[in-house]
């Protein structure tokens, strides 16, 4: 663990200093927005919604990720990516406030929906602000720490949310447990207002500007000539697939060990908690793995493949340590190998093209996200997670096949 943490420090001292106020920035998301994802699912269930609105509340941020993430990706590339993420963060969380505190269905979704919309200029200009914070010696130790540095937060995050609602409940002599699930929520998105300390400090990175002749207009990226270019889409259907088998499944797993082990929420807080950990080592040792596997693309494939057979021992597991085991290790192998993906993805375009192309991806993972967590909601009020855990499996191996098919070593290169 002494060796593993002083990696991490000088990982983190070679990275510039823009660099490593995202990365705090992103600690403190992870450490403060815990009790948000370890308890929403659970407190719209309590509050005396349907599972049926569980579906929606939860698949509606997606559906206006859908329909605006293009817009806000070529937005966050015109006002510049330390404003957006800013502006983004910021009308985000206003939102959610609003989600908690109203009592009525459509205005949740209404706000749900505003969500969706405002996150994702603050996610779309996460990438492109590294690549432009990075270089090739740099880049993969940034993309591997963003996505490690979230779960490594989170794993004190969700493990202290696990007692925040017994503790509320008795600060606060709330009567029940829907308001105490409400007062964690309140509590975990005011304080991560924080974020936006960090990035606040970063003096953001710009492009040396040229004159802008005929020819340089010309080149300007289109979002049209970016969305018919081959290898924009084959970028993008491997999203497709794993989007929609993540969103059918992965929001509920907090319901599921809830539910299929009786968990307290201090024991859900210590699993997550766990799963986090496991999650952000996983993603700091990714780097390392590219060169003994052959490529980012190889790496990309073997650890999602390997991910496939823990992901249905949670599901199908008789005992609940086996279920544990499954969800540690799922959880690692899937995200350990995805910001290699991203940063693959970046390094096969065009400065210029950055924020479309990433939209691009975004946009068909969210195509996922909007109709997925919605029929997750009627799948398990009527059969149960079973039928999940197989059509998420199967949809994963279609990502996997069709990221090897478009990328494999030998092909990589070829004009798209």
């Amino acid at each position: 663990m002494k060796s593993f943490l002083s990696s991490i420090g000088t990982q983190f001292r070679n990275l510039n200093r823009p660099a490593r106020l995202f990365i705090l920035a992103l600690f403190l998301d992870g450490l403060l927005f815990s009790g948000w994802n370890l308890f929403f699912n659970l407190f719209i269930i309590d509050a005396g919604h349907s599972r049926d609105f569980l579906g929606l509340v939860n698949a509606a941020p997606s559906l206006s990720a859908l329909l605006l993430g293009v817009p806000m990706g070529l937005l966050s590339d015109r006002m510049g990516h330390k404003r957006a993420m800013i502006l983004g963060f910021a009308l985000a969380n206003f939102a959610i406030i609003g989600m908690i505190l109203a009592h009525s269905e459509p205005v949740m979704l209404t706000l749900a929906l505003f969500f969706g919309g405002a996150s994702q200029l603050y996610v779309l200009s996460q990438a492109p602000f590294m690549m432009k914070a990075s270089d090739d010696r740099t880049r993969d130790v940034l993309f591997s720490l963003s996505y490690g540095m979230f779960p490594l937060a989170s794993t004190l995050g969700n493990f202290l949310a696990g007692y925040l609602p017994g503790i509320f409940t008795r600060w606060l002599g709330l009567a029940t447990r829907a308001s105490a699930y409400q007062a964690v929520l309140l509590f975990s998105v005011i304080s991560s207002f924080l974020v936006l300390v960090p990035i606040a400090f970063i003096h953001e990175l710009r492009t040396v500007k040229v004159e802008e002749t005929a020819e340089s207009v010309e080149r300007k990226p289109s979002i049209w000539k970016t969305l018919a270019r081959p290898l924009t889409l084959k970028l993008a259907l491997p999203n497709l697939a794993i989007g929609l088998g993540a969103a059918i499944l992965v929001p509920y797993f907090n319901v599921f060990f809830a539910e299929r082990y009786r968990m307290s929420d201090a024991t859900l807080g210590i699993l997550f908690s766990a799963g986090s950990l496991a999650t952000g080592v996983a993603c700091i040792l990714g780097p390392r793995l590219v060169g003994n596997l052959g490529g980012k693309v190889r790496t990309v494939v073997l650890g999602q493949a390997a991910s496939l057979g823990f992901l249905l021992l949670i599901g199908f597991s008789p005992w609940p340590w086996l279920a544990i085991l499954g969800f540690l290790a799922r959880g690692a192998l899937m995200n350990m190998v995805a910001p290699l993906f991203d940063a693959f993805a970046l390094e096969q375009t065009h400065e210029r093209e950055h924020g479309a192309v990433n939209s691009v991806r975004n946009l068909a993972w969210n195509v996922g996200w909007t109709v997925g967590p919605y029929i997750s909601g009627l799948v398990q009020q009527r059969y149960g997670f079973s039928p999940l855990f197989v059509s998420t499996a199967i949809l994963y191996g279609i990502g996997i096949s069709l990221t090897w098919i478009f990328f494999q070593p030998k092909k990589v290169g070829i004009q798209a």
